[in-house]
């Protein structure tokens, strides 16, 4: 295996910089996806467990965690990655460029100052007006490789990409204490390679390995194992004279060759604008070929796959104390809360949403007219077919009407029990639902009857004793019981006798197992059965 140097994270090489960039935005949200999430607080128990995508432990300590589940999912707390992709030659002398790129934990510690001039670790420092939180920060590096591909062919490359350590002092409040950040060392390596895989078509096979060789100690706490870890660790691979093929949708004849790549805990996609293929990203985060951020969004809010809009919107209703204490947790959340609270209304409107496939109806692409090629007439208007109009669907109320929840009831012990009647709940104790035996036991208001297509019933109902039962009831949140596992109680003017029901559906007929699709329309679930959380 050769050694060769490469410039480390405080003075990488900038080789393929113009062509890199072009992805920035896309790996720049893989960087930082989960850094820090909504509402931004320290104290939010999300914000608590935090590095979930692309860490790279050191492997005593990774390896003591127990064996490792191989995949290419990047959410698993590994020592390593592995990239193989396909790659074709298209010109002279082609060159591999890699960029490895990673967080690195900074821990934030404040302290305050004494009167007789020393510093004490504080939980908090209120100093000139503004807080000050301890947190774990994150630095990003970047390191870069460029070898030719006739050297990667002659054996395995080995380049070192980890990141120094340093420690940085901020006195804050004009003495009144200081912020103390530290990085400790990461020791890291990237390990590349390159095989034929069909001469004729000039198609090689790509490999590159990222590795930590740090220690940790294997009976380290997470927390202190990831302060020698690399976070969110992701490759971009370009280069001179290379066309890369996609693993998703490779071209039939190359399946085989795709088929046998082996990616661990990352996965490689085209990236760039569609159509390219001078460039890919291997993700911990698995993406689809050619992706990119939404052009509508002002920036990044560390949560891709939430709604833009839905947590603009959040932020800004953030309360004065939760914001002080988000802008007091990390600086990228204080650029959050600035961004969102002086976004332009315009700007905001177009995070509402954005139509990009359509044209308009009765419309057809054509070629325009150019160097020996006519321009095409403009087709004519297609009759805009008259709506029908369709019938309500099943699972909707009044798509059967012989159902009808409201009115519908059941036999439970003899007694017919509808919409209003108390009951007392009684799950059985095999095969209920964990969340139904806390309940054992407690009254209950039947609000509804519902049916499933395989012939069961479940009954709705709301706690009697719950506070929010009433609210439950408005937006359509309840547990759901079968009638053998409730007991009507005295009945009242809100139960009927058998004699007296309409639709009575007695218990004899519902199945051992009931399945939970309904044919009348079932709201959400607080608990229980067909609960939607």
């Amino acid at each position: 295996m050769a050694q060769d140097p490469v410039g480390t994270a405080t003075a990488p090489a900038r080789p393929a910089e113009s062509a890199f960039a072009r992805v920035r935005a896309v790996a720049d949200a893989v960087l930082y996806e989960g850094y820090l999430l909504y509402p931004y607080r320290r104290s939010s128990g999300k914000n608590r467990v935090r590095w979930q995508f692309g860490v790279l432990a050191p492997r005593d300590w990774a390896e003591a965690q127990g064996p490792e589940v191989p995949g290419v999912a990047g959410s698993a707390d590994s020592w390593r990655q592995r990239t193989e992709c396909l790659v074709r030659v298209t010109g002279p002398a082609p060159v591999v460029r890699v960029r490895v790129r990673f967080l690195q934990v900074q821990r934030k510690r404040v302290e305050r100052r004494t009167a007789a001039g020393a510093y004490v670790t504080a939980a908090s420092l209120d100093a000139g007006g503004a807080v000050h939180l301890p947190f774990d920060e994150a630095v990003p590096h970047e390191c870069d490789i460029a070898v030719p591909l006739a050297d990667l062919l002659s054996g395995e490359r080995e380049y070192a990409v980890g990141a120094p350590g340093g420690t940085e002092t901020e006195d804050v409040g004009g003495g009144a204490g200081r912020v103390l950040r530290e990085r400790l060392p990461l020791r890291a390596r990237a390990l590349v390679h390159a095989e034929e895989a069909d001469a004729a078509r000039r198609l090689y096979r790509l490999r590159v390995r990222t590795e930590n060789t740090g220690t940790a100690g294997a009976a380290s706490t997470r927390d202190e194992a990831l302060r020698h870890a690399l976070i969110a660790t992701h490759t971009v691979i370009g280069g001179d004279g290379l066309c890369f093929l996609s693993l998703l949708d490779p071209p039939p004849w190359a399946l085989p060759y795709a088929g046998g790549c082996r990616n661990l805990h990352t996965f490689p996609v085209l990236a760039g604008e569609p159509g390219a293929c001078d460039l890919v990203l291997s993700s911990p985060i698995i993406l689809p070929d050619h992706p990119r951020v939404a052009p509508e969004s002002p920036g990044d809010l560390h949560d891709a796959a939430e709604i833009d809009e839905i947590l603009t919107l959040r932020t800004m209703l953030l309360t004065d104390e939760e914001k002080r204490e988000a802008r007091a947790t990390d600086r990228r959340a204080a650029e959050i809360l600035d961004r969102v609270e002086t976004m332009p209304p315009e700007v905001l409107g177009r995070l509402h949403g954005a139509i990009r496939s359509l044209r308009p109806a009765g419309t057809r692409p054509h070629a325009a007219a150019g160097p020996g090629r006519a321009a095409r007439p403009e087709p004519k208007p297609e009759p805009v077919p008259v709506p029908v109009p369709l019938p309500v669907p099943w699972w909707q109320e009044g798509g059967d009407d012989g159902l009808c929840p409201a009115t519908d009831s059941v036999l439970a012990d003899g007694v017919a029990v509808v919409a209003g009647s108390r009951v007392v709940l009684a799950p059985r104790g095999r095969g209920a639902d964990a969340q139904d035996m806390f309940l054992a036991g407690r009254t209950a208001r039947v609000a509804a009857v519902f049916h499933d297509v395989d012939g069961g019933v479940l009954l709705a109902v709301t706690i009697e004793d719950d506070p929010a039962a009433e609210l439950h009831g408005w937006y359509g949140r309840f547990h759901y019981f079968r009638p053998d596992e409730i007991r009507p109680e005295a009945p009242t003017s809100a139960s009927v006798t058998v004699a007296e029901s309409a639709s009575v559906t007695p218990t004899a007929s519902v199945p051992e197992t009931v399945s939970v699709t309904p044919t009348a329309s079932v709201p959400e679930s607080e608990g229980g059965r067909g609960h939607g959380q």
